[in-house]
């Protein structure tokens, strides 16, 4: 099956190189002249925690749920045949390093306003350091989607800045576990209050569950795990906030970039 777009490129896919940072076999390439990502399942590393062979439906289904959300935070994704076999094909966005929307930074040159911060540590001279992120909506509604997804991987790296301000998120397939996951460097507003539109976002995930987007889930997660996304979805309904880390799992993911 393929992912709910109108405009996705059809033909041949075609690599032109391996991403090497990234963890299983990822590749840039090309369909019809349109830049995409391509993750052959293939390639994908065994893990201790996750079914093998199911992050590029995962990629897929984090892609369905956030159009749901209505929040263009998930380029499009979807599943296809490539050159090493079926796989998850993702439109490319092209970042802009000049408008970071992480940073670390030294302990005692906190930015004033407009940031949030995370967690303090040292950086490789030992000296002391802390990891920010910035304020804005649209990294509130990235984090209120990781929550819903369960994001064990929301890495610093994982954010595309874009130019005109918005920004895009990456590499989603440790997500839609049973268990409690929740791995991220977006807890810069834990415990806040949801604003309207975060939670009409959810609601809106909520009740297109019952519809077209539990069908499609249906094809691409486990019965349980879509169990567990509507649980997750109505108790952050019900708290209304940002949740807390919880579990004896570290709340950041390793490195965080």
């Amino acid at each position: 099956m393929t992912a709910p777009h109108g405009d996705l490129p059809s033909g041949e896919l075609t690599i032109e190189g391996q991403i090497t940072t990234a963890s299983n076999a990822t590749f840039a390439g090309h369909i019809s002249g349109v830049k995409v990502v391509y993750k052959p399942v293939v390639g994908e590393r065994p893990l201790w925690d996750f079914p093998d062979g199911t992050l590029a439906r995962r990629e897929v289904a984090a892609y369905v749920l956030s159009e749901a959300f209505g929040w263009n935070l998930v380029p499009p994704t979807w599943l296809r045949d490539g050159p090493l076999g079926h796989g998850m094909v993702q439109l490319w966005r092209d970042p802009d390093p000049a408008r970071p929307a992480l940073a670390v930074v030294a302990a005692d040159d906190l930015p004033a306003e407009g940031w949030c911060h995370v967690v303090d540590g040292l950086d490789a001279r030992g000296r002391p350091v802390s990891l920010i992120h910035e304020d804005s909506p649209v990294l509130r509604q990235m984090a209120v989607f990781d929550v819903v997804t369960n994001n064990a991987d929301r890495k610093g790296g994982h954010v595309l800045e874009m130019a005109d301000g918005h920004r895009h998120g990456i590499d989603h397939g440790l997500t839609f576990h049973t268990e409690h996951k929740l791995r991220t460097v977006l807890w810069g507003w834990l415990d806040q209050d949801l604003s309207p539109d975060e939670l009409a976002g959810v609601e809106r995930v909520l009740c297109a569950l019952t519809g077209a987007l539990g069908n499609t889930l249906v094809d691409l997660l486990a019965g349980d795990e879509i169990a567990a996304l509507v649980a997750r979805c109505e108790r952050l309904l019900a708290n209304a906030r940002f949740p807390a880390p919880q579990g004896e799992m570290p709340a950041i993911p390793w490195p965080p970039f």
